[in-house]
């Protein structure tokens, strides 16, 4: 492997370490003994559920094409799970405010190792009943575990500040060093012991199984509205309503969409964008290098955030820098020239690329926490789990049709496109900060 992607690394690996090791004062906040037993209750639970997650990604296309599938056959299984995180997804989620934010926690864990079990079978329709139990899963992971945690938080009088405490510290080991463990964990499995590539699935059902127990034994429920008089229906026109009255909740579900709509299209991009002439890139370590990225990321979200800066403000900055690194493969197709020789090691373009793309990855780790804390913020309590699967409605449907036409456009237009919808979503976010604080100073009069 060249010296290059171990350049890279070293150099992310020094700088997050620089960051938490070099923390001062201001970059950390006074909380209590309670709190902190909460917030590691929770770092705990949701390192477990995205390691969960996280093993499966990097042998679930291999698998399918193991059993003999083509990427036709594959790509309707994708879309399945999107699919059915759209269709599924907010009833789910309302049903997780009304009926417990706790139980929708115990039912994700359930689905995916429903889901996990599935991949045993070589039989498509097998397969494709898990990949719906993954989608339903994929949108309890990314809105019960959250609105428990928001609920929880002010039941119990901790300062509001906090929240992004525990925000930081969950993205920053979830989404960052879990995913690297995770993704190395399944290599180890699949191929040095010889298991296998339905081995890292069996090993994220036995987490998620490890996790449903600490959330069985140490969680207590809460709701968000657990009226009997509210039906699903009236769930669906309360976060509705909620939605179309306050331009806020608008304005914050589709940056939203944008900016993750754009993140899942990247993770389809960045293969063939990186080896255009099939050159010989290694796939896990540089997947390993954008989680590093994405933990960098997160770091220094954790200090903006205990500076209390202005989300809604550094927010546009985020968003823009993350539109001009997508927007790099356009300019390095038409200005760096490109070697015809088929294999070979990464091009000149492709080294210039990754080091936007880790830019990109690292904007994505400041994202997380930011639009977790502008959440909690601005969605009301008793709708909070249907409105933010609501919020994904989009982002699925636009994901789905990325991935049908995945062949139809070459991937300089996805990524101009990806571009543009990251440029709107800063000139969204200029204007969420300014309804925003008209909104303040008006209830302050």
């Amino acid at each position: 492997m060249e010296v290059f992607y171990y350049v890279v690394f070293g150099a992310l690996a020094a700088v997050v370490a620089g960051l938490e090791l070099g923390k001062s004062g201001k970059d950390r906040v006074a909380t209590t003994s309670a709190f902190n037993s909460f917030k590691n209750n929770y770092v705990l639970v949701y390192s477990l559920m995205m390691s969960g997650d996280w093993l499966q990604g990097p042998y679930v296309y291999y698998l399918y094409s193991q059993y003999g599938f083509d990427k036709g056959d594959i790509g309707r299984l994708f879309i399945a799970g999107f699919g059915s995180s759209m269709l599924f997804g907010t009833i789910v989620g309302s049903l997780a405010d009304k009926q417990g934010r706790k139980r929708a926690c115990i039912t994700y864990c359930i689905s995916y190792i429903l889901s996990c079990i599935t991949k045993h079978s070589p039989e498509y329709r097998v397969l494709m009943i898990g990949r719906i139990l993954g989608g339903i899963a994929t949108s309890l992971l990314f809105s019960a575990f959250e609105s428990w945690l928001v609920a929880e938080h002010n039941k119990r009088d901790f300062d509001p500040q906090w929240l992004s405490i525990t925000f930081s510290k969950a993205i920053f080991l979830g989404n960052g060093l879990i995913a690297i463990i995770s993704g190395l964990l399944a290599n180890l499995l699949a191929e040095n012991l010889g298991f296998g590539p339905v081995a890292p699935f069996d090993a994220a059902a036995c987490f998620l199984a490890i996790g449903m127990a600490i959330i069985m034994s140490s969680w207590s429920e809460n709701y968000g509205d657990p009226s009997e008089s509210k039906d699903l229906m009236s769930q669906f026109k309360v976060a509705a309503k909620a939605i179309a009255s306050d331009e806020k909740i608008a304005l914050l579900g589709a940056i939203q969409s944008l900016f993750e709509g754009s993140m899942y299209t990247f993770v389809f991009l960045w293969t063939p964008a990186l080896s255009p002439n099939e050159e010989d890139i290694p796939h896990g370590f540089i997947f390993a290098t954008f989680m590093l990225s994405s933990m960098l990321g997160s770091s220094i979200a954790s200090r903006l955030l205990a500076r209390k800066l202005k989300v809604e403000g550094y927010m546009q900055i985020v968003f823009s820098i993350s539109a001009v690194t997508l927007v790099l493969p356009v300019v390095t197709n038409n200005l760096v020239p490109t070697s015809s020789v088929k294999g070979g090691s990464i091009s000149v373009g492709g080294s210039l690329q990754l080091l936007g793309f880790c830019t990109f990855e690292a904007c994505v780790g400041i994202f997380w926490p930011s639009i977790m804390k502008m959440r909690s913020q601005y969605i009301p309590e008793e709708a909070r789990s249907t409105i933010m699967n609501f919020f994904r409605i989009p982002l699925n449907l636009f994901v789905c049709v990325v991935l049908y036409n995945v062949n139809a456009f070459p991937i300089t237009v996805m990524f101009g496109m990806c571009s543009i919808f990251l440029f709107m979503a800063a000139i969204l976010q200029r204007r969420l900060m300014v309804v925003s604080d008209l909104h303040k100073s008006s209830t302050s009069m």
